[in-house]
């Protein structure tokens, strides 16, 4: 599993046009799938990071407080490219990533991990749908996260 994490201030998310969803301050996490992602130890040690990095400010104005401490939300949002390889050509190959129902499964899986054992409210987008995501970024802070410990 690969994630992509942003601080935000707010998000707001359609999917196919429609409003879907939306949070106020916390983190965004688009999630990427491969396959053999859908178990627990992967779950769990995304998960823990997700809810317990220190990037928000504490009262010295250091990233040190969680979106647990702060009493924070955490927005996932399926997003296969992220599995996107572009070290060849110029059009990225995608067969890194699971295949559709496989991931539809895994991202479904870890949501209800996630709204389970995140302490925090999680929000979502929908899997395969045309989404409009509109954020404002705080900081920024951007951070990459991967369960094959890449980086």
């Amino acid at each position: 599993m690969r994630i992509v994490i942003q601080r935000v201030d707010r998000v707001s998310l359609a999917a196919d046009g429609e409003p879907y969803d939306q949070m106020g301050p916390g983190i965004l996490a688009m999630v990427g799938i491969q396959s053999g992602d859908g178990n627990e130890k992967t779950f769990n040690y995304m998960l823990d990071k997700l809810v317990n990095l220190r990037i928000f400010e504490d009262e010295n104005g250091k990233m040190n407080r969680s979106i647990l401490d702060m009493g924070y939300g955490l927005f996932l949002v399926s997003n296969f490219t992220l599995y996107g390889d572009c070290r060849h050509g110029r059009r990225p190959s995608y067969s890194s990533g699971a295949p559709v129902q496989e991931a539809a499964q895994i991202y479904e899986d870890f949501l209800a991990y996630a709204r389970a054992h995140a302490g925090a409210d999680v929000h979502s987008g929908l899997f395969q749908a045309d989404m409009q995501i509109d954020t404002h970024l705080s900081g920024p802070v951007t951070l990459l996260l991967d369960s094959d410990k890449n980086f």
